[in-house]
C-alpha cells in the first residue's frame, strides 16, 4: 500500500446524485462499497465530509440569516450526512466512530486527537462531523486540521471532477490536467483547490493532497496501491 493512514475528503453536494439536494441512497451505497474495499486491506481511514447539499453557511447572509449562524446551520448539516455515513457503513460491516468539532453527546463523541487516533489504530473508520466547531472555517479546513493532528500521511479529496485543471474543465473544454504540481504552482496560478486556510495548514505541514474522482467506481483503491490517480499537490 502507498498510504497506511489517510484523511478523506467528501463533498455534500456529491451525495446528491442526480438529485437537486439531499443524499442519494445508491451514491451512499457506492461510496460505502470503495470505503470497506480499502478498509479490508488495513488502511486506517479517517472522513471529513461536508454539508453543501443540505445547507451551506455561505449562503446565510444572502437569505439574511447571521453568518455566524449560517455556519454552525451548515456545521450540522455534516452532522447530518456524517450520521448517513456512519449508518451505511455500519449496514457494510464496518465499525465506525463518529466525533463532533462541538458537543453533541447524544449521537457523536467530543473530538479528542488521542481518542481518535487510539480508535484509527483499533481499525475503526473515524467521520469528523460539524467541522471544527467554529465558524468560518471551512469543512476543507476541517480536513487539513484533523489530517495534521491524527498524523495521516496524505489528504485525499473527492469530489466529480478527476484532478486539478488549468481552468474548471466543466466550463472550459480546453482546460488541461495537472498530473503532478507543487504547492507553489498551484498559488502562484491561482488554482481553486481548497481554500486558502486549509491549503496553506497542508503547504505548512508538508502534507500532499490527492484530488480526484470519487464517483468512479475502484478510483480510491487504486491510487492506496500506487496508480496514478487524479492530481498528487506535494
Amino acid at each position: 500500500m502507498r498510504y497506511k493512514r489517510i484523511l478523506l475528503k467528501l463533498s455534500g453536494e456529491a451525495l446528491m446524485g442526480q438529485q437537486q439536494y439531499g443524499i442519494d441512497s445508491s451514491r451512499l451505497q457506492q461510496y460505502a462499497e470503495e470505503i470497506k474495499r480499502v478498509k479490508d486491506m488495513g488502511v486506517e481511514l479517517a472522513i471529513v465530509i461536508g454539508g453543501g447539499n443540505i445547507y451551506r453557511g455561505v449562503q446565510a447572509e444572502k437569505s439574511g440569516i447571521d453568518r455566524v449562524q449560517g455556519d454552525y446551520m451548515g456545521m450540522l448539516a455534516t452532522v447530518i450526512n456524517a450520521m448517513a455515513l456512519q449508518s451505511i457503513l455500519e449496514k457494510n460491516n464496518i465499525y465506525t466512530r463518529l466525533m463532533s468539532g462541538f458537543d453533541i453527546e447524544k449521537v457523536c463523541e467530543p473530538f479528542i486527537r488521542r481518542r481518535a487516533i487510539r480508535h484509527l489504530e483499533k481499525g475503526r473508520v473515524v467521520i469528523f462531523g460539524a467541522g471544527i466547531g467554529s465558524p468560518y472555517f471551512t469543512t476543507d479546513s476541517t480536513a487539513s486540521l484533523r489530517a495534521i493532528e491524527i498524523e495521516a500521511d496524505i489528504v485525499l479529496k473527492g469530489t466529480r471532477v478527476d484532478g486539478v485543471y488549468t481552468a474548471d474543465p466543466e466550463k472550459d473544454p480546453n482546460a488541461e490536467k495537472y498530473h503532478n504540481i507543487t504547492f507553489s504552482d498551484v498559488i502562484s496560478k491561482g488554482l481553486n483547490v481548497m481554500d486558502t486556510t486549509a491549503f496553506t495548514l497542508c503547504q505548512e505541514n508538508n502534507l500532499p493532497i490527492r484530488v480526484f474522482d470519487m464517483n468512479v467506481p475502484g478510483n480510491l483503491y487504486n491510487l492506496i496501491i500506487g496508480e496514478e490517480v487524479g492530481t498528487l499537490i506535494e
